[in-house]
């Protein structure tokens, strides 16, 4: 929807959809595949011709599809070029992989998820009454924020259980490791893709390898729905994101 896409600050308008947003428009990274050998070329691009199908999520999509693409907005991407990333976190909890550690509160990532998804159901019925996934973007967000400060205004059988800015670090954790995982993401930051087995060779002042393209910048403003373009310093703001961690599998 226009209302979601960034603004050209010069005119006013939205910025249309593109397969390939950031500021490196010419930079393929699948293009250096040749320099890759087998088992990196296969595993790179298994990312874009297998996507993982949902399971865990597939009592309700929906919701958790809702809250990724608030946390992690893809509508500057044509649909073609859309990173899948609930498909991908899917995949890691279906599969049980964990970082093998978690906050000594808090219960398994899978567990937080359900609990989470409901937290947040509550929270939109609580303030708007109805669904998350009815809410507008600038609702949706706040609800976010609610996470972020660990201040949600209902559900609290569910907080009590773990803090909501726990749900809240899963989400945009999960969400940017899916992201920045797959090629699409990588042309949009220019970098040129695995360094094995060519490897680079300009260590030093930022410099360019001879295969990367050269940043063309452009100017951009968020969307006048999202609460993106605010500014609020973390500093004290969330205690609890800086408890120590504890040890133990998930």
């Amino acid at each position: 929807m226009a209302e979601h896409l960034p603004i050209n600050p010069r005119t006013g308008e939205p910025l249309p959809p593109r397969p390939q947003p950031g500021y490196y428009p010419d930079f393929s990274t699948l293009d250096q595949q040749a320099f890759w050998d087998a088992a990196t070329r296969e595993v790179v691009l298994k990312r874009v011709t297998d996507i993982p199908p949902i399971r865990f999520f597939a009592h309700d999509p929906a919701l958790a599809t809702a809250l990724f693409d608030r946390i992690l907005p893809q509508d500057d991407r044509d649909p073609d070029h859309r990173i899948p990333i609930l498909n991908y976190v899917d995949e890691r909890l279906s599969e049980g992989v964990s970082d093998g550690y978690r906050y000594a509160e808090a219960p398994s990532d899978a567990e937080c998820y359900h609990l989470g998804l409901r937290g947040v159901e509550s929270i939109a019925q609580s303030l708007h009454g109805t669904s998350f996934i009815q809410l507008g973007s600038r609702e949706q967000d706040e609800i976010i924020l609610s996470l972020r400060d660990n201040s949600p205004p209902a559900g609290e059988e569910i907080w009590s259980r773990f803090p909501a800015v726990n749900f809240f670090e899963l989400l945009v954790t999960d969400a940017v490791d899916a992201y920045y995982a797959h090629p699409y993401a990588w042309d949009e930051i220019g970098f040129g893709g695995p360094s094995y087995p060519r490897g680079y060779m300009r260590l030093e002042n930022g410099l360019a390898e001879p295969w990367e393209a050269d940043e063309q910048r452009y100017d951009w403003e968020p969307p006048p729905t999202s609460l993106s373009g605010s500014y609020q310093p973390l500093a004290g703001l969330i205690p609890e994101h800086a408890r120590r961690r504890q040890g133990g599998t998930h």
